[in-house]
């Protein structure tokens, strides 16, 4: 039996570059819808489910950072990177804190496009749930839903997006332990490098502002080691 095709939703304003990288995505065995600007992709989700988004930063109508907002709020479950001609390093940390989990910039090399997709959806491919392990955490008066991505606290539930929540897993497994940033880095970006460091600083960030209602909980700041998620279960 054939394995379902993961579907890919890219999001390119350029006809060149979203032809060819359709095209070569395809024959690489995805099954790739294609978007030219930002409120046709939108469309496209509410039509369809998609695996990954792959969305230019540049385009008409609705940039990349706008559309990624929009994902967020209305479809978090679904994991996106950027391409974009754009490499200043600000934009390149606004892509992460907007949540993307990965970024490349252009001229794209297909082979390292694909590669990094597959690599991205094998990373976040989630287990079956068999009812045996344990998904539903309690970190002081939340509750954790690691496999729904949301946070429950005084009755308000909070979406997390797909990096949010791997992140907030990693650290409940590990509480009240080190966690060194390279470990973090490589576990859930794939890869210790810089800018991916300063993505896991906005992301822990993040977390923290989510969890503030308890004062018991803390993610302390190791300097120059890592991350401690402290609480008592």
């Amino acid at each position: 039996m054939m394995a379902e095709k993961k579907r890919i939703l890219l999001v390119e304003d350029d006809d060149a570059v979203g032809y060819l990288l359709t095209e070569y995505l395809s024959m690489k065995g995805f099954d790739v819808s294609w978007a030219k600007h930002g409120k046709d992709a939108l469309v496209k989700l509410d039509q369809t489910k998609y695996d990954l988004a792959v969305l230019d930063v540049m385009m008409p109508q609705m940039d990349g950072f706008t559309l990624a907002e929009r994902i967020n709020e209305n479809f978090s479950e679904l994991p996106f990177i950027f391409l974009t001609a754009k490499s200043l390093k600000v934009d390149v940390l606004k892509g992460f804190y907007l949540g993307a989990v990965d970024y490349l910039k252009k001229p794209i090399d297909e082979e390292e496009l694909v590669i990094r997709i597959e690599n991205l959806l094998s990373r976040l491919e989630k287990p079956v749930n068999t009812g045996k392990a344990i998904e539903v955490f309690t970190i002081g008066k939340y509750e954790f839903n690691s496999l729904n991505q949301e946070l429950m606290v005084e009755g308000q539930k909070i979406k997390l997006t797909v990096k949010e929540s791997e992140l907030l897993k990693y650290l409940v497994d590990k509480r009240n332990q080190l966690c060194p940033h390279k470990d973090i880095l490589i576990k859930i970006w794939g890869k210790n490098d810089y800018f991916n460091k300063k993505s896991l600083n906005v992301f822990i960030t993040r977390l923290r502002k989510f969890l503030e209602r308890d004062g018991n909980i803390k993610i302390e700041n190791v300097h120059s080691k890592g991350y401690i998620l402290r609480y008592e279960p």
